[in-house]
């Protein structure tokens, strides 16, 4: 079992990640025509609301005390995971 401070570097690290991707998708949409930019704009602007609510999620974890932090845990994985796919399906649209 991971302890709370290798947990949060993890989602750290993944959520850097998965913001450079949605920075790549952003750019994508942008060059795309207009048909395919409409498309993914809501997308992306959803994916930029995940990862909002991400960075706060990971914000409660590193403020969390004693066993609280293994409750924000299930709902931060949650998060993770709606992000996860959201981005697989805007990045499905670019293939």
């Amino acid at each position: 079992m991971k302890t709370k401070n290798e947990y949060i570097e993890i989602l750290a690290t993944e959520l850097k990640e998965l913001s450079a991707e949605i920075d790549v998708l952003t750019e994508k949409a942008d060059k795309a025509s207009d048909l395919v930019k409409q498309s993914c704009v809501e997308n992306i602007e959803g994916l930029r609301s995940k990862q909002a609510a991400a960075i706060e999620k990971m914000q409660e974890l590193e403020e969390s005390r004693g066993e609280a932090w293994e409750e924000l845990k299930h709902t931060a994985d949650s998060i993770w995971d709606e992000l996860r796919t959201g981005l697989s399906a805007v990045a499905a649209k670019f293939k």
